[in-house]
């Protein structure tokens, strides 16, 4: 069965983006830098030789960027049950080597995803760290459940209980390089 990818996504609304950069340029700017960010993820994910599926987060747009890919929405009450049942749905579909990414990572390019899916061959779990303590990619060979549980989401301290987990489980795991993730203006190195 061909590997999966996982593109989880907000809805481009106005307000709805990338509120901590808004605070400082601007709710119009802010999902200008967003729609930025979802072009750039769509540019280094359309090639991959993988079964790509973009998960929305509030509704599934019918005439978008993301023609041509599958398209599914998240269900959970956090990040960790809505980035848990999207793996849980893929394997159940019979994938293997699922990796999953966000739209929020500029540094991120098409050969370290290819990478990642190349290291799930030797590793159980591929980790792509933020800078911000989160991180930016996530691959599994299998689903392991327990990966998304007792997790702070949303803060600096997401790798570091990640990585506890996956000691906790005895599993393999391979770090990628540390990557910026474009979260505040400060971040933004690219003209949108």
């Amino acid at each position: 069965m061909q590997p999966a990818l996982i593109i989880f996504v907000r809805n481009p609304v106005l307000g709805k983006v990338k509120t901590r950069i808004a605070a400082t340029i601007g709710d119009e700017k802010a999902l200008a830098v967003y729609k930025h960010l979802l072009q750039h993820t769509k540019n280094i994910t359309e090639h991959l030789p993988v079964t790509r599926f973009v998960f929305y987060a509030d509704e599934i747009a019918i005439n978008d960027l993301w023609n041509g890919y599958e398209k599914c929405l998240q269900s959970g009450s956090d990040l960790g049950e809505r980035m848990s049942n999207a793996f849980e749905c893929l394997f159940e579909k019979g994938f293997t080597k699922i990796v999953i990414i966000g739209s929020d990572c500029y540094e991120l390019d098409e050969q370290m995803i290819s990478g990642s899916f190349l290291k799930l061959n030797e590793y159980e779990i591929v980790i792509g760290p933020a800078t911000d303590g989160g991180y930016y990619l996530l691959g599994m060979q299998s689903p392991f459940k327990n990966l998304f549980e007792n997790i702070t989401w949303s803060s600096d301290s997401v790798l570091n209980e990640s990585k506890k987990q996956i000691e906790q489980q005895n599993l393999s795991l391979f770090l990628l390089p540390l990557l910026n993730d474009v979260d505040e203006e400060k971040d933004i190195t690219f003209d949108y």
